[in-house]
């Protein structure tokens, strides 16, 4: 009997590569041959480790992670192969077809035809498993809805951090600045267009002459009037509230999991009327759901492959049989950006 292999998180610190029976299509279905999948690496650094709520669901608008965060569990939601085959009813046109779905880490999978995005000819496979990344930083974009003329600072150069940066430094902003203390990431998001900063203490002593024209006297100049905290530290909250301008919006898009966040709101924060927005990309933003679905999202972000280059960001290839050794890893070394599986 055929098999497939899939990646398993058994317990905090444990994963292995488990073989499960063929999947095989029912009539309505097809059955695709995984060629790669990206790793989130800050949230699967978060399951590896054990800091998620184990009842939180996993994600309910993926069909293929329904459950909770409970070990054992299969999870990853970027895959990219070709359908091998097709239920009866199903059309034999998909057969040959690249796709990129939202599936865990796993060799073979079976899956409705409607739950797969269709690659267009001629797409780089391994850049395309980076969509879920590319959809997030335009969630995060249009949730922080920047505006001419204003400043940005962007806390964290992850790929999310990068993708985004890379797609604010085309919007005619006045100033762009990122706080990132890897310096090769730093180098990556001043070569997209920003100005690089180690640190948030950095970042203050370059602040910028006085605006004459400012509206609120007492708010320092070197304050935003949007900022984003993309890091996934806790820590590093405060330090964003602090760049945050009186008015001003501060987006988050990191994933705590169980890790607090202590915040300091009796200082700086309690006159500044900013606003704090939580940007995660399985919804759209109410206020624009009359005209905006997740399916015009998508379209947005696969007319943006070609032109934001993903695959730039992978930073190492690991077969399945490693996949041990790739978690290791990314818990050890927080310089890892981007590691995708290689499936044979």
């Amino acid at each position: 009997m055929s098999t497939r292999r899939r990646v398993q998180f058994s317990a905090p610190g444990e994963v292995e590569v488990v073989t499960d029976p063929m999947p095989v299509p029912d009539t309505d279905e097809v059955r695709v041959r995984t060629q790669y999948s990206a790793v989130s690496p800050g949230t699967e650094r978060l399951v590896y480790q054990g800091d998620v709520p184990r009842h939180l669901e996993a994600d309910s608008s993926i069909e293929a992670l329904q459950g909770d965060f409970s070990y054992p569990l299969s999870y990853g939601y970027a895959c990219v192969g070709e359908v091998e085959r097709v239920g009866a009813d199903a059309d034999q046109a998909w057969i040959g077809t690249s796709v990129f779905a939202f599936q865990p880490h796993v060799s073979h999978f079976v899956a409705s035809p409607d739950t797969l995005i269709p690659l267009p000819e001629g797409t780089d496979l391994e850049g395309a498993t980076l969509i879920p990344s590319v959809e997030t930083a335009v969630n995060l974009v249009m949730d922080g809805r920047p505006m001419i003329g204003e400043s940005v600072v962007v806390f964290g150069q992850g790929v999310v951090g990068l993708l985004t940066t890379q797609l604010l430094a085309n919007h005619p902003l006045t100033r762009l600045k990122v706080v990132e203390p890897v310096l090769s990431r730093r180098e990556r998001a001043e070569s997209r267009g920003a100005q690089a900063f180690e640190s948030a203490q950095a970042l203050e002593t370059c602040a910028p002459s006085a605006d004459p024209g400012r509206t609120v006297p007492d708010d320092p100049p070197d304050r935003a009037d949007l900022v984003y905290e993309l890091t996934g530290r806790p820590h590093v909250l405060n330090d964003a509230v602090a760049q945050t301008g009186f008015g001003g919006r501060l987006v988050i898009g990191s994933w705590y999991g169980t890790k607090q966040a202590p915040l300091k709101l009796g200082g700086h924060f309690h006159r500044s009327r900013m606003r704090i927005i939580s940007s995660q990309v399985s919804t759209i933003d109410p206020d624009y759901r009359g005209r905006w679905t997740k399916g015009r999202r998508m379209s947005v972000v696969l007319d943006l492959l070609g032109t934001l280059s993903p695959r730039q960001l992978i930073s190492d290839r690991f077969r399945l049989e490693e996949a041990a050794t790739l978690y290791t890893q990314l818990a050890d070394d927080a310089s890892t950006l981007q590691p995708v599986i290689v499936y044979d």
